[in-house]
């Protein structure tokens, strides 16, 4: 079965998986919303007191309003816009990071394989959310720290899955063909080997968006994270004291918002691994 025929293989699969087909319309849809919230669309007057303070989830204010009579339901979109371009922005700095390091290891080994593997493996003994505050302390609070330390911690596993899939595929027969017919190591390398071994990629990109959320949710709610805007981890903050007024509406409004969308990813990537894993098929 050649490339082509794979990849058709597995977008078969993907299609018939209902639960995966549903969290791919929730993912588009929460991409959306981030995009025309980024965009000025909806929730652009977040910030404007709509009502009384602390009112109750009604038809006028389907999550209610919170202590400054702000609509809930507009911070959460905001907030969903901050999630959505926290797990790209991470994503875009981690992919490129782990797959070069971890190819140029697996293929040629040696002195660089002995490098990146130091290195990641130096990375990963750090406790994530450790490094992640000292990055955030060092760079200073707000978004774009968010942006960088994320990116800079998350490679370290699509690093060490590309290596391994590089190791085992330097030695196969096509790339000892390519070889042969006068290729390069970089043409072998990113021509023959790195395209079969993208549906890692892709998977761990699924895996990497939650992953994100959640660290940037941790980070809001330390204080460390978004910084004069609504996101769900500052919204969460700002309901553990509104609680014990018996407002709840906030904390349910972010925690469901990132409940859908973490779950959405994690089925999401267990249906791109069965489909696109190989390993899998017949399974």
């Amino acid at each position: 079965m050649n490339k082509n025929s794979l990849w058709k293989d597995a977008f078969y699969r993907l299609a018939q998986d209902k639960l995966a087909l549903i969290s791919i319309l929730i993912v588009f849809l929460y991409f959306f919303v981030a995009l025309f919230s980024g965009l000025g669309w909806i929730a652009s007057n977040w910030s404007q007191e709509v009502g009384a303070s602390n009112l109750a989830p009604s038809f006028d204010h389907l999550l209610g309003t919170d202590i400054f009579g702000r609509s809930v339901l507009q911070k959460v979109i905001r907030g969903t816009q901050v999630a959505m371009s926290v797990g790209a922005a991470a994503a875009l700095i981690a992919i490129p990071i782990g797959v070069i390091l971890g190819a140029l290891a697996g293929y040629f080994g040696g002195w660089i394989d002995d490098f990146v593997t130091w290195l990641y493996t130096t990375f990963s003994s750090v406790p994530n959310i450790m490094l992640l505050i000292s990055i955030t302390l060092i760079l200073g609070k707000g978004i774009f720290s968010v942006y960088v330390a994320l990116g800079a911690t998350s490679w370290v596993n699509l690093c060490r899955l590309i290596r391994g899939e590089v190791l085992k595929h330097k030695e196969r027969e096509y790339v000892q063909a390519a070889g042969a017919i006068g290729g390069g190591h970089m043409r072998k390398l990113f021509r023959h080997i790195l395209p079969n071994v993208s549906h890692i990629v892709i998977i761990n990109t699924s895996m990497q968006f939650q992953t994100a959320i959640k660290s940037e949710v941790i980070l809001s709610y330390l204080g460390l994270g978004v910084q004069g805007e609504p996101s769900w981890g500052t919204m969460i903050d700002d309901a553990k004291l509104e609680l014990v007024r018996g407002v709840w509406w906030q904390l349910a409004g972010a925690t469901l918002a990132m409940f859908f969308i973490l779950l959405a990813f994690n089925i999401l990537g267990d249906a791109l691994r069965d489909a696109l894993d190989p390993k899998l098929k017949g399974k």
